[in-house]
């Protein structure tokens, strides 16, 4: 590409570096160099460099439509799965040959940003969080919602910065290491549940956290702002989960990384910015997390979407009923467990009770037992009756022993 046997690409690529800037730095993703110097040192492999090479060569005419209609697509991608920098480079050759296209060519471009930086991935990700909390600080995002995580998707004819949502969904299906991309997602929801502790709640004791009919409140401060943000964040986190690698990946997170994170020693409140409440925050929005990715991918009806819905449950209530009951050591806070446990239980009881008929009975004893000691006696008898005829007795017995 020397600007005699071909065309050179260093006509426009400081164009194209400078379009690809403007879409992506508003997501705050820092997007590699193209040009240094003035000139570019970028190559295209070989395959590529020979498909470019076919494809530029021919005339725009009626005639060689149909081969650039097929051709076009297989280009793009396969620029795409090359190391950076080819799709801009790319994009820098044809735009000199069609300049009506760049806007679709500049864009695609910035997409294979992400295709090979997982860091870019996960900065894309925090963006989407931030965006969704209203928690961004970039102008196309500071409103919070689905409207600053989507913005007005592309509008050809101009650029702009895109929301990261957009961005996301264009980009998610290139993605290599979809069990990284979970874990990472799982360490974003809960740095999100500690920025809505520390800019939501106001600093005071844990112990000064109630639960009342309505929702709980800490102090005189409700907590049903901080709730609702929890809510949001874990709903965002389980749609990317199920998203970016379907049932298998949601499956890893409910029977693998769920059990790990808790065995682990977590500390979200340095210092004790926010007074412990992050722990129960986090618990619940672990709770909500779990339990809306199995909603995705399973459904909540007696016929599940997946088969792996029977197994990935008794694995996942088995696992806290063997902590429950003592047997594994946890390393996270026991407020935190404590509120997932009963943040989950109370979910699938009230939203998925199709799921709890699925489970051995006796896991759902010893679960039952160990809320009971807990003073959670409400909700040992519901997870009890949810279960089926079966275990009306010892609801029953639970009922009457409650009562003496």
């Amino acid at each position: 590409m020397n600007g005699s046997d071909w065309p050179s690409p260093s006509v426009n690529l400081s164009m194209v570096d400078e379009h690809i800037k403007k879409i992506v730095a508003a997501t705050g993703v820092d997007v590699p160099k193209l040009v240094t110097g003035g000139s570019s040192s970028g190559t295209l492999p070989l395959p590529l460099a020979a498909f470019v090479s076919l494809t530029i060569t021919y005339k725009l005419d009626k005639a060689s439509e149909c081969f650039l209609n097929l051709a076009g697509p297989a280009l793009e991608n396969l620029a795409a799965s090359c190391p950076w920098p080819s799709m801009a480079i790319v994009a820098a050759l044809w735009t000199q040959k069609v300049k009506r296209w760049s806007d679709f060519l500049i864009f695609s471009a910035s997409r294979t940003v992400f295709h090979h930086n997982n860091d870019a991935v996960v900065q894309l990700l925090r963006s989407c969080f931030a965006a969704t909390l209203g928690m961004s600080s970039t102008s196309v995002c500071s409103c919070g919602g689905v409207a600053s995580l989507l913005g007005h998707g592309y509008c050809p004819g101009g650029f702009s910065p895109v929301a990261p949502g957009i961005l996301y969904l264009r980009i998610f299906r290139c993605i290599k290491d979809c069990s990284i991309l979970a874990e990472d997602i799982l360490s974003l929801l809960m740095l999100s549940v500690k920025d809505i502790a520390e800019t939501t709640v106001p600093r005071q004791r844990p112990d000064k956290l109630k639960k009342t009919k309505y929702g709980m409140r800490h102090g005189q401060v409700s907590l049903s702002a901080a709730m609702t943000q929890v809510k949001v964040a874990a709903s965002l986190g389980a749609t990317l989960v199920w998203l970016s690698g379907g049932t298998a990946l949601v499956q890893s997170l409910i029977q693998e990384m769920l059990p790990s994170w808790f065995l682990s020693a977590q500390n979200l409140d340095q210092g004790g910015a926010s007074g412990g409440v992050v722990y129960k925050l986090g618990g619940h929005a672990l709770a909500y997390f779990a339990v809306y990715s199995g909603m995705l991918a399973w459904g909540i009806d007696q016929t599940p979407v997946s088969r792996r819905r029977e197994r990935v449950m008794r694995s996942h209530l088995g696992f806290l009923a063997s902590a429950l009951a003592g047997k594994i050591f946890l390393g996270c806070d026991l407020s935190l467990w404590r509120a997932y446990v009963s943040g989950f239980l109370g979910l699938v009881v009230e939203c998925t009770p199709c799921w709890v008929q699925e489970v051995d009975l006796r896991v759902l004893k010893r679960l039952s037992s160990g809320l009971r000691h807990w003073g959670e006696d409400e909700l040992a008898v519901a997870l009890l009756r949810r279960a089926g005829p079966e275990a009306m007795g010892t609801a029953a017995e639970m009922i009457l022993g409650r009562e003496l």
